[in-house]
């Protein structure tokens, strides 16, 4: 883009992002560990000004009146930090994607073709009321060669600030460059606007929040985007499952932190099962405090369901909030999921090995489970050590994507003075 469309303060941050980056590119994977670990030690030791930070975030929350869910996202306690900490320290453990080689060979003429992997470059992230991506994204990103530029949110904004001062003491302590990674919050939504615009600049964009924040990137960004996405979560009991393993994975997928995407939205109970499973399965949600809301069936069989509207079975909660339904078959059940579901993660639970291999092969989504709670589509669950997201779509990447998903390819040509006749 030209750079006149951008403000002075956005293009200093681009452009000294796009050098850092070159550097980081050619970094040994000893040199980004030891970054990493200086990061985590940086976190460990400074949690009282980072609490203090997001406290101010806190208070300006509550005053906004912010919901529930995105208050628990928003808020730090010395647990969560300490477990942001040993997030990148296991990041330090993961393999370096840089340089490796997908794929290679021989020609008959004697050139030797290799696909590797390289860094992206300059990565941009747009997110709402979750200081821990700021922290997730930067290790992740620096491991696999990557500068960042950052819009956290204005909801965040104390914390972020403090947390990205802290990261760049420690790229600098560590001798790699500190505006790797860069916030842009003081700049507001126009710079948000700015950044979906920095064609050139940016070579990668990831949004990760609400369906809206999300939608509106994938709209209007100008600069290609890896869409993450909302979490309208389903999960399936046939007649073969067991009631009482039933009961548990419904509840821990649902209360166990419903503020976050892979947190339960729908259960789709088969006909015949449902008058032995529902009563139990319910109970142990309305002692948790979820507040229900069934379909007309699952209202005949549990009275004190209130009515669901299509509305509420399109709609990524994030509370204690969870609709029913009651399907003849399995079939139905799968119907269900593909009106409403945004491909993020589906769930069945089953011991008919038929019934689990067609829900396997025929739901789309980016992680589609048997017998498991839905909790487990996460990138530290995986084996990642973080996420920079969860992708939906199906370019490039999708799922919990850690650090080989912030790599594209380049194909190295060695010849020895080959002409093609």
């Amino acid at each position: 883009m030209a750079t006149s469309s951008l403000s002075p303060e956005l293009l200093e941050k681009l452009e000294s992002a796009q050098q850092a980056s070159r550097s980081l590119a050619n970094l040994s994977t000893a040199q980004k560990n030891v970054a990493l670990s200086t990061i985590a030690d940086v976190i460990d030791a400074n949690h009282q000004i980072i609490l203090e930070a997001n406290g101010k975030d806190i208070e300006a929350g509550l005053a906004a009146d912010m919901s529930e869910g995105l208050l628990d996202r928003l808020r730090f306690t010395p647990e969560r930090l300490t477990a942001l900490a040993n997030a990148v320290r296991d990041v330090i453990a993961l393999p370096d994607p840089v340089g490796v080689v997908v794929r290679g060979n021989d020609m008959p003429n004697g050139i030797h073709l290799s696909q590797v992997r390289v860094p992206f470059g300059v990565v941009g992230a747009i997110y709402e009321a979750r200081p821990n991506v700021t922290v997730d994204i930067a290790a992740l990103c620096i491991k696999s060669g990557n500068a960042a530029v950052l819009r956290g949110g204005s909801a965040a904004e104390n914390t972020n600030a403090v947390t990205i001062s802290l990261i760049q003491r420690a790229l600098n302590d560590a001798g790699l460059p500190a505006l790797a990674i860069q916030g842009i919050d003081e700049l507001g939504r126009e710079g948000a606007t700015q950044l979906m615009a920095a064609r050139g600049y940016v070579d990668v964009l990831i949004p990760r929040g609400s369906a809206n924040l999300i939608n509106a990137v994938v709209a209007e960004s100008k600069v290609p985007v890896i869409e993450t996405g909302a979490g309208v979560v389903h999960l399936v009991i046939d007649e073969s499952a067991d009631i009482d393993n039933a009961v548990e994975i419904v509840h821990n997928s649902k209360v166990q932190r419903p503020s976050v995407c892979n947190a339960l939205e729908t259960l789709i109970v088969l006909e015949t099962v449902a008058e032995q499973a529902l009563p139990q399965v319910l109970a142990r949600l309305e002692n948790a405090g979820v507040t229900l809301k069934g379909d007309a069936r699952a209202r005949q069989i549990h009275p004190s369901l209130g009515v669901a509207t299509e509305e509420d079975y399109a709609t990524e909660h994030m509370a204690l909030e969870m609709s029913v339904v009651v399907v003849p078959d399995l079939d139905s059940a799968i119907e269900h999921i593909r009106k409403y579901s945004t491909k993020h993660t589906e769930a069945i639970l089953t011991n008919n090995v038929r019934h689990a291999e067609k829900f396997l092969a025929e739901v789309d989504a980016a992680v589609v489970m048997v017998n498991a709670s839905t909790r487990f589509t996460d990138g530290g669950e995986f084996g990642f050590g973080a996420e920079i997201g969860i992708s939906t779509q199906k370019l490039h990447a999708r799922g919990p994507m850690g650090l080989p998903e912030l790599t594209s390819t380049k194909w190295l040509v060695r010849g020895s003075g080959q002409i093609r006749h």
